[in-house]
């Protein structure tokens, strides 16, 4: 999934380290020419990863602006192509290779250990020979204007790939997450803000560790969600920067999907799902009055007719399969192709922002009420709530 697709995953990270003030486009050009997708379909190698453009998965050149810089945005993709012998193609050839040489070696039971070794390896590189590789890619939008930097994917290890590879390519930049305490963070000002660096449950600056220790962020927050649309609550305002002005409303809640996780009767962890729609939520009721939390939910929101939909990962808060309202790319042979596609990522682009400006509305007005005194008047109304009051 790309950033055309209607649906996607992302992840979010904040860049960190100064840019070049002048001569941007040569600076960019340069860094992502050097660190480009170098191909391995003549070759033996296994794997090859590098940038690529996202229109021109096959084209590093990185020559043009008009190529991957739109606005503010710079777009490009992270390429890797990856060639898998299956492990029981690779034991049936070795096989083979070790039972002629046994044939040529009537003096020896089985095949030494180093022999063996030195079988598997000519095999397999011969095999990688006649094995094309499988190509993958994930896109990258990067707002220069605001320092956000979103990945279409969830994927740990592409996550780490591309973040080592983002530190290789650009000396001097960092990234940083933004994890459910981060985007907190961003959101609060004042005396808000000072409220949540005094809940912080984490010793150290760390973002593992602000990850690990600050998870009551995203259980409390979709309790909360959830709670206030059992309650007839639904209805928000805006109130995060963004396309939409201040006050507008919109509505949110969660449904179709909750997971859930706590421990067992008999120690451990458990892991709970509660699918399809939900009118009374007794398979929730049951498992939060059970100790479990909510760990992961589909939140819906809509405005104006127009639907975004979501599933919150708790603990970084990843998007998953985000779904904004639909943008089709027009076919007409009239139309030129590389123009469409340029005012379909525009199009999509706002379209998210538009739904993460809504999010961000959401989780700061629960920030709002989870750090200030009504809080209290919350916990009891969701208690009322799982006693069937």
């Amino acid at each position: 999934m790309g950033v055309y697709a209607n649906t996607v995953s992302i992840t979010q990270f904040v860049v960190t380290g100064e840019l070049p003030r002048s001569d941007q486009f040569d600076w960019f050009s340069q860094k992502l020419s050097a660190r480009g997708f170098q191909s391995i379909e003549n070759s033996a190698e296994e794997s090859s990863e590098g940038w690529v453009l996202v229109d021109k998965p096959d084209d590093v050149s990185f020559t043009l602006p008009s190529d991957f810089w739109r606005d503010n945005y710079l777009v490009f993709s992270l390429r890797k192509d990856q060639r898998k012998i299956p492990a029981a193609v690779l034991k049936s050839h070795s096989g083979r290779e070790e039972s002629a040489f046994l044939a040529q070696n009537p003096n020896l039971r089985r095949t030494p250990k180093h022999k063996r070794e030195e079988i598997k390896e000519q095999v397999q590189l011969r095999l990688l020979l006649k094995c094309l590789p499988v190509p993958s890619s994930v896109d990258v939008v990067w707002d220069l204007k605001s320092g956000v930097l979103t990945l279409f994917s969830l994927g740990t290890k592409v996550i780490e790939r591309f973040e080592d590879l983002f530190r290789k390519t650009f000396d001097g930049c960092s990234l940083v997450i933004i994890h459910p305490f981060a985007r907190a963070q961003k959101l609060l000002e004042g005396q808000m803000l000072d409220a949540l660096n005094a809940a912080n449950q984490s010793g150290s600056d760390a973002v593992v560790a602000l990850i690990r220790d600050n998870q009551w962020l995203g259980w409390e927050f979709m309790l909360w969600l959830l709670q206030r649309g059992v309650n007839g609550e639904g209805e928000f305002s805006v109130c995060s920067p963004g396309h939409f002005a201040y006050d507008e409303k919109f509505s949110a809640w969660i449904d179709d999907k909750i997971q859930f996780q706590g421990g067992g009767e008999e120690g451990g962890i458990q892991k709970v799902t509660v699918s399809g729609s939900q009118d009374s939520y007794l398979e929730a009721i049951s498992a939060l009055k059970g100790g479990k939390r909510i760990t992961s939910a589909t939140i819906c929101m809509e405005k104006d007719e127009n639907p975004w939909k979501l599933t919150l990962k708790g603990d970084t808060f990843g998007f998953s399969s985000f779904r904004c309202p639909q943008v089709r790319v027009e076919k007409d042979a009239t139309v030129d192709q590389m123009s469409e596609r340029e005012a379909v990522f525009y199009e999509r682009i706002f379209l998210m922002d538009q739904g993460i400006q809504l999010f961000d509305s959401l989780y700061r007005a629960f920030l709002l009420e989870r750090l200030s005194g009504s809080w209290n008047d919350r916990l009891v109304a969701i208690q009322a709530w799982l006693a069937g009051e």
